[in-house]
Formats: structure tokens, C-alpha cells, sequence
């Protein structure tokens, strides 16, 4: 264990091997123009899911370093990115719900109602005859269980029994293992998501056998945990000072055995502690619009 992570992008990296992965199918797309870099990893069957720690299907990750900065003009080129690969997971249906999970008054964890916001929801507006042209778009913020006593799950499962969506596609924060990651990616799956689970919080899964519909996931890595930091200073105070016998002692850990140290050596109170970038509100606001920009267009006939 090198630390929690909710990509399947950094999974695959802990996979020490330069052989194809039996059951799992990686692409990598540069696009120059746009700084654009785009992963796609297939997994194709249950060895494949075993060995990457992800369940069979569908997992692009796109990253660039222009998301962290504030320039509007970038907005446009990663959206039209985001919604083209959208467009493609919801393919012809044109009942879609969305639902932004985690914690509105918890900067980190706001990506998700932050989205809802921006969205142009147009259910009603079908329903009434105000509009014609669109895909049929429904959306929740159902908060954590801290503030509601019930799992988002069953408050989304009961809502999909009620309006009947075909597609669920669920926004949430997720934690990387890497902080050169933070604020700079974007991961949709067609998997679904286990809330919390990068911060060891697990809640009850939201995807397709527990909805009884397809659930199409996108995250943005807002936090990494303190260990984690811990493990990565070490090779560079290490490369800084020169001390090849240091070095040499540190390359005998596994990474496992690597982050078990980097834990021992914080405070244990800290150990379970993730932190953030300290522009984290501005951050999440300029992404959250990209994406709902992203669905807003796919949503559109």
C-alpha cells in the first residue's frame, strides 16, 4: 500500500511492470494543442480487475496543468473534451439524472453540489412544453450521512424509482496518492463510484447492480494523505543531501513498507489526515463550471 487513491490511472503506475497487464488495455493520447493529456484504461475481465484493484470497465483520465491555472480560456477546450467522452457513455438515452455527492460546507468535498449548481435542469421545463430540444435532465445534491442520517444510495435509489432516469451520472472529490495531481484531473468512469473510499470512508457503493441502472462517475482529486507527502519528501531530501548510503538503505523498502515508515514518522494524529491545496475554493469552483458545462452540452439534442 503506497497510500489511498481513488484513480485508476495511479493504480496502474503501482503496477511495477513493463509488460502489457493481462486484462487491462492502456492508451495514452497527447494533445498539443489543447495541453491535453488524456489515459484510457479498459479493463476487459476479472483478471484484469484483480490485478489493477478496479472493477471491470471503462476509466479515462485527463489532466492538465492549465485546470489549476485561472484562465478562462482553458475552460472551453477541456469541456468540449469532457463532453465528448460523455456523450459517448450516454450514448442514445435521454433520461439523466445527476447527483453531486459530498459536503457543500466542506470546501474539498464540494465539487459535487458545486456542479449541481451550474447545471441547466431541464425535466420540468420538458414536462411543461417549455423546451423541446434536450435530453431529459434531473438533478440531486443529496448531501453526506452526517447531515441527512441516510446513505446518499438510498436516498438516490429511492429518487430512480420515483423519476425513472435511464443513466445516473454521480460527481464527487476524490483523493490522489500523487500532489502533482490535485486540482489538475478529471476521471470518468462507467463503473460508478464507493464514496469516501479514498479517504478510507467507505460508504455503500453507487453503480449499477446497487441502482439498477448505468452509473457514469466523474472525480477530481482535491486531497492526498499526510503519509503520502511524507513518503515523497524523503527522495527529495534525500537526493538534496547526497547521501548515497541513505539511498541505498531506502531502496530496500517495498513501497508498501515505504509508506508504513512515512506513517511512523508523523505524529499518529496525523496520520489519518488529509490535506489541500490552499486555493482549494477557487479550485473547485472553476472545475465544478467545467463540468457542468461538460454535461450541460452533452445534454443538448
Amino acid at each position: 500500500m503506497r497510500g489511498r487513491t481513488d484513480l485508476a490511472v495511479e493504480m496502474k503506475e503501482d503496477i511495477q511492470s513493463d509488460e502489457p497487464i493481462t486484462g487491462v488495455h492502456v492508451t495514452t493520447k497527447n494533445n498539443g494543442d489543447t495541453d491535453i493529456k488524456e489515459v484510457r484504461i479498459v479493463v476487459e475481465n476479472e483478471e484484469g480487475a484483480m490485478c489493477l484493484g478496479k472493477p471491470i470497465g471503462t476509466y479515462i483520465t485527463l489532466e492538465s496543468e492549465k485546470l489549476r491555472e485561472q484562465d478562462e480560456s482553458f475552460h472551453e477546450p477541456m469541456m468540449e473534451v469532457l463532453c465528448k467522452h460523455l456523450k459517448h457513455f450516454i450514448g442514445n438515452k435521454t433520461r439523466v439524472m445527476v447527483a453531486g455527492l459530498g459536503n457543500r460546507e466542506v470546501t474539498p468535498d464540494a465539487l459535487g453540489p458545486f456542479v449541481i449548481d451550474n447545471l441547466y435542469v431541464t425535466r420540468h421545463l420538458l414536462k411543461e412544453g417549455i423546451i423541446s430540444q434536450s435530453i431529459e435532465i434531473s438533478a440531486i445534491a443529496p448531501g453526506v450521512m452526517a447531515q441527512t442520517g441516510m446513505e446518499s444510495s438510498v436516498i438516490l435509489k429511492s429518487l430512480i424509482r420515483e423519476i425513472k432516469p435511464e443513466i445516473l451520472i454521480v460527481i464527487d472529490a476524490l483523493a490522489a496518492r500523487q500532489s502533482d495531481r490535485l486540482n489538475k484531473t478529471i476521471q470518468l468512469a462507467d463503473t460508478g463510484i464507493t464514496p469516501g473510499s479514498g479517504v478510507g470512508n467507505h460508504r455503500e457503493a453507487i453503480n449499477q447492480e446497487s441502482m439498477g441502472i448505468p452509473v457514469i462517475a466523474i472525480g477530481v482529486p482535491t486531497v492526498i494523505a499526510v503519509p503520502t507527502i511524507i513518503n515523497d519528501a524523503m527522495d527529495v531530501m534525500i537526493s538534496s543531501l547526497g547521501k548515497q548510503g541513505a539511498k541505498s538503505v531506502l531502496k530496500k523498502f517495498n513501497d508498501e513498507e515505504r509508506y508504513q515508515l512515512a506513517c511512523e514518522m508523523v505524529n499518529p494524529n496525523l496520520e489519518n489526515m488529509f490535506v489541500t491545496p490552499k486555493d482549494i475554493d477557487a479550485a473547485v469552483k472553476r472545475i465544478s463550471y467545467t463540468i457542468s458545462e461538460a454535461i450541460n452540452q452533452a445534454a443538448l439534442a
